[in-house]
């Protein structure tokens, strides 16, 4: 899941230098699918959009096929600290190939990365979608009323839930929500393992339930949080930086004021 500071690089840029591109994650793949599709070379099985993507596919993001990419002769390697495995990049550098690696922490780092990445890793021009994504941003009301208390987990069996420095959060922050265990210093982890008992003993006044990495639905994950508001939200619009930045703020907002919205109803 690409939560994530800055982008870090080793391959060649300038306009023209890069004609082949192998992107070992989702929401970069998005990226340059919108901007440059004829760049892409190469993609993971669980790059799902565009959709109808006609590239071919090199393994998962945890376990890409080293020899198929290398076979691909991309010009770049592109991927992500976070979802991808540093020894499957350094076997790619080991093989020859330029490996462009993002660490996304922050709104603020991911449209700073996207804009170097695009521009001087892949010598393109600055995509439009990248300016709306900025104004989207630049827009946006947080949520009205006090800022409420969300616990947002991204995993069941064990519960998962957003921690310290992550991307998602920082979204969520920027939306008017607090997330108590980004705040709580004995449990410094990005994504802490919490017993559902000490979940709910946080008193949230909210719990966000995104559809990715784990596919909450409205009948797996709310019913463990009897009397709390859920919001079932778009896990692509939360946790993908990419063309999905420009829309996010509008589905996401929407999204959780459907779940604050007097008389929606708890989690039975």
């Amino acid at each position: 899941m690409p939560i994530g500071s800055g982008t870090a690089g080793s391959g060649p840029a300038g306009s023209g230098s890069v004609r082949r591109v192998v992107s070992l994650v989702p929401s970069l793949t998005e990226a340059v699918a919108a901007t440059a599709p004829g760049l892409l070379a190469g993609v993971t099985d669980w790059c799902s959009h565009p959709a109808g993507l006609a590239v071919p596919r090199v393994g998962g993001t945890k376990n890409p096929d080293v020899d198929r990419i290398t076979a691909l002769a991309p010009d770049l390697v592109i991927a992500n600290d976070e979802e991808n495995r540093r020894p499957d990049l350094d076997a790619l550098r080991a093989a020859g190939l330029p490996v462009w690696v993002t660490d996304i922490r922050t709104l603020d780092q991911a449209l700073t990365s996207l804009d170097r990445l695009l521009t001087l890793g892949c010598g393109l021009a600055r995509p439009a979608w990248l300016d709306a994504a900025e104004a989207a941003w630049a827009g946006l009301r947080p949520l009205p009323g006090p800022a409420r208390r969300a616990v947002v987990p991204i995993w069941r069996r064990p519960w998962m839930v957003l921690g310290h420095d992550t991307f998602a959060g920082d979204l969520l922050h920027r939306l008017g929500l607090r997330l108590p265990h980004a705040e709580d210093p004995d449990r410094p982890e990005r994504y802490p393992a919490v017993p559902l008992p000490d979940l709910l003993a946080t008193r949230p006044d909210l719990v966000v339930l995104p559809d990715e990495p784990y596919r909450f639905t409205p009948e797996d994950g709310p019913e463990a949080f009897p009397g709390i508001p859920a919001a079932l939200v778009s896990g692509r619009h939360l946790t993908w930086y990419g063309p999905s930045l420009a829309e996010a703020p509008a589905v996401l907002t929407r999204q959780l004021a459907r779940a604050l919205r007097p008389g929606a109803g708890t989690a039975p």
